[in-house]
Formats: structure tokens, C-alpha cells, sequence
């Protein structure tokens, strides 16, 4: 799949929740890539910063990004719009330190985002896979988040309040196409014994009952009910049972436990990379939904390239026989066992490493480990394989080695490991010449990395 961004750029308009301010947010195209930027074109020098987890400095009712002195709160529900639409660049521009509440959902992100629709781009689209439980948890309350492997993205969750009108609910999201429809809607919520706390510590400035579901589920007498609604500068509502007291009934039954996942997504936003895996999250919240994000952030930092999923049961792109019918290489030097993903721009091969490698006569009789020299040939053999697919008939020529920069090399490589090489171009292939970029993995980790030159010349 290839990265997305807008075809166009939107505009929308709102108070803010915390400021109560007028904002405007701008959402523009950007280039592959980029990632979701903010921008602050109301502050010299229009610093930008990266909506990437380790920027959240707050999760007190909302998220609140921050580099330097400069801050934007409230992101996740214009991120979970655009994470759910599947765009992977995009910069926002807004004129306050936060964004705009609307009615407290995510619906006109997703509206205006159908409206200019989305484009394509030439990048590859960096998914991060989950390949084994990650779990983040909350002793102190119960809360946890929980990861498992899946082929494909999907999102449960589950709140529990003590509350008699909101107490055990379940909201799940197992296609992420349904997302306007399903989720984007869903309004933030608040109960009752909580707006005046809220209003003392300026947290909700722009809060009312159109941009909120507020919960009434504690006795109050109608005396303290008005004092609420002056402080908030809402008009007086008799209320004379528990429920919701909104203008606007619910658009769901259970539509708080939906905007629970609206946020565990916006938050999931910040990881920078769509997730594959299945996600579980028990009595979430900013906080929680944050360290999810930011645990997988240590993890990329740590390797940016992900191994390749490998499956030894399902058939090859390329076989043995057919990766002859490319290369010119034979024994003791064919390198590639097989292909087994290819795209346009980057290639995965397999090589089984047995005891049986006549290099490990020499390499050493005691200690068999495969010369390092080997490894990179290996991977560039399987990047001629990238670069030939791409001219007609390629048993008429072949790739050769130009330059190779910054090889490292991370771990011994010995009998009964199998390499998995990810090639890609770091350059589009010009005048018969390609630079790549390789890694090989055994296992999940990084056992060697190069950059390389090769070019393409016809047999004589």
C-alpha cells in the first residue's frame, strides 16, 4: 500500500474547549513521508511540531502536544479522523493553542476529508506490525491496553464507571472503513459532579451541552444544578431524574464507550506508523492510551526497520528455479533462496543458512560464522532481483556493484539461521543505476545494514 495525504485543503472553525476561544484549523497536503504536523501560524516564527508520542507532556482531558513553549491540546479526535482515513501526511495549521471542540466528536474532520478526498502517493506506507502481546497497564485503577498479532487492524474497547447511568459499556471497531459512520460521530462526555472542578482549573472554557454528553447520575438539589449552569453560561434545565441531559439525544446506546475508542485511536495516532495487530483496551484514557503509544515509539526508535512477516508455509513470489531465470549466479554463489513480498519499490528474499555452506570450511572449522562480505552480497543479489524485474527480459543482463556505504554489522549470522532481506530503493533508478538500501534480519532483529550503487548492464 502506498502513503496518503488530501487532495485538497480544509478549513473548520470552533470554540475551544479549555480557552474558549475562536480557532481556526487549517488541514493541508504534505509530502511523503512527513507524518501529521501542527502548526501555531499565531506565534513568531510559526513553530511546527511533530504529533509523535514522546511530544505529550498531558493527558489531563485531552492531549496535549508540546515542544518547547509551544503547545496543542485536544489533537485526538482531528487525528483519529485522519489515522481512520488512512492518511499518512498531513500538516495542520491552527491559531490557538488548541483545537477546536466542534460538537465534540470527530465527524466534521471525517465529512471535510470526504469532501476533498485523498491522493495517493509514490512511498511505500510503513505499517508497525504486532508480532507478539504488548500490554500497558494501570494497576492502581484496572485499566490496561493489550496487543495482539491479527492480519488486520482492529480496536475493542471496554469503560466501566461507577456510575448508575454509565457503568459497564463495549464499543469495537473490526473494520476501520467504518469509522465515519460508526465512531467519528460519537461525543465526548461528562459527568455532572465533575463540570465545576473542571471550571475551576480552566479546563473547560468552552464546554456546553452541544458539544458534550453530559451525565446527571449524582442527587443534586435544582439550586445547585443552576449554580452549574451559570458558571458554564448555560441556561437553567430542570432535571428531576438520573440520564443524559443533553439537547441532543444519543446518536448510539452506547456512545460513550464509542468516543473511548474514537480517543484510543486519535491517541494511537501518535505512534506515526498504522498499526496491523488487534488492540483491547479496558477502562481507557488519555494516559493510558499515551504510554501505549509511546512503548511502541521506544521500539521503532530503537530498530526503525521492522523485520518482514515470514511465513515458510506460504508459497514464494519466486522460487529457486525462477530467481535462476534472473540472476546469473550458481553454486557455491547463489545467495537467495526465494522472494516472498515485492512491491514497487522494495523486495523481501530468504536465505537459509545450513552448516552444509562450503564457506564455512575455512569460515572457521571451529566456530562457523558467515563472512559479514557474504551477508551484503546476499542482499545485493536480491536487490538485482528488484532491479531486473523492472526491464524486459532480464536474462539479458545483469547488476553489478558500484559502491557500498555504511555497512554495520549487529550480530554473528551462523548454521540454522535464516536471513530475511529487505531491499528498497533509496533513489528512483536512473540511467540503468539504483541505489538501495538493504537490512537483514534473523529473527526480529537487525543483523547487518548497507547502503550500495549497482547498475544494470546488458550481456555481451
Amino acid at each position: 500500500m502506498k502513503q496518503q495525504t488530501l487532495k485538497g485543503q480544509f478549513t473548520v472553525k470552533g470554540k475551544g474547549l479549555h480557552t474558549g476561544l475562536e480557532i481556526e484549523a487549517t488541514f493541508l497536503p504534505a509530502p511523503e513521508n512527513h507524518g501529521y504536523k501542527f502548526q501555531r501560524i499565531d506565534i513568531e516564527g510559526q513553530p511546527v511540531i511533530d504529533a509523535l508520542a514522546e511530544n505529550v507532556t498531558s493527558t489531563n482531558r485531552g492531549t496535549v502536544l508540546e515542544r518547547g513553549e509551544v503547545k496543542v491540546s485536544t489533537v485526538e479526535h482531528a487525528l483519529a479522523a485522519l489515522y481512520a482515513a488512512g492518511i499518512d501526511n498531513c500538516l495542520i495549521q491552527l491559531n490557538a493553542p488548541e483545537m477546536p471542540i466542534l460538537d465534540g466528536s470527530a465527524s466534521a474532520y471525517c465529512k471535510n476529508i470526504a469532501e476533498v478526498g485523498i491522493a495517493e502517493q509514490n512511498a511505500d506506507k510503513n505499517f508497525y506490525i504486532i508480532k507478539q502481546k504488548i500490554e500497558v497497564r494501570d494497576d492502581s485503577t484496572g485499566a490496561s491496553i493489550i496487543a495482539l498479532p491479527d492480519d488486520n487492524f482492529s480496536l475493542d474497547v471496554m469503560v466501566d464507571f461507577n456510575s448508575k447511568v454509565l457503568a459497564n459499556q463495549f464499543a469495537s471497531l473490526d473494520n476501520i472503513a467504518e469509522f465515519p459512520n460508526e465512531i467519528s460521530g460519537c461525543r465526548t462526555f461528562v459527568f455532572v459532579r465533575e463540570i465545576e472542578p473542571l471550571v475551576k482549573a480552566n479546563l473547560i472554557k468552552g464546554g456546553d451541552l452541544d458539544n458534550a454528553i453530559v451525565i446527571y447520575d449524582t442527587p443534586m438539589a435544582q439550586d445547585e444544578l443552576d449554580h452549574i449552569a451559570d458558571i458554564m453560561g448555560a441556561p437553567h434545565k430542570q432535571v428531576d431524574k438520573f440520564g443524559y441531559i443533553n439537547n441532543k439525544p444519543l446518536a448510539f446506546e452506547n456512545e460513550p464507550a464509542r468516543h473511548k475508542l474514537l480517543d484510543v485511536l486519535g491517541d494511537m495516532a501518535l505512534i506515526g506508523r498504522p498499526i496491523i495487530g488487534h488492540v483491547i483496551a479496558t477502562k481507557p484514557g488519555h494516559s493510558l492510551n499515551t504510554a501505549f503509544s509511546k512503548q511502541i515509539r521506544k521500539e521503532i526508535k530503537r530498530q526503525d526497520m521492522q523485520a518482514p512477516r515470514y511465513n515458510p508455509s506460504v508459497e514464494p513470489i519466486m522460487d529457486v528455479n525462477m530467481i535462476r531465470g534472473f540472476l546469473p549466479h550458481r553454486y557455491p554463489f547463489m545467495m537467495v533462496d526465494k522472494i516472498i513480498e515485492k512491491g514497487e519499490n522494495y523486495i523481501v528474499g530468504v536465505k537459509n543458512v545450513t552448516v552444509n555452506e562450503p564457506f564455512f570450511q575455512g569460515h572457521f572449522p571451529e566456530e562457523p560464522v558467515m563472512p559479514g562480505v557474504l551477508q551484503v552480497e546476499a542482499m545485493a543479489q536480491t536487490g538485482g532481483l528488484l532491479v531486473l524485474s523492472s526491464v524486459d527480459e532480464p536474462e539479458k543482463y545483469s547488476t553489478y556493484f558500484m559502491k557500498i556505504d555504511n555497512v554495520k554489522f549487529r550480530q554473528k549470522v551462523v548454521p540454522g539461521d535464516t536471513l530475511i532481506f529487505h531491499v528498497s530503493f533509496m533513489t528512483p533508478l536512473r540511467r540503468g543505476c539504483a541505489i538501495m538500501k538493504g537490512y537483514a534480519f534473523v529473527g526480529e532483529k537487525i543483523v547487518t545494514e548497507c547502503e550500495f550503487m549497482a547498475q544494470i548492464v546488458k550481456n555481451k
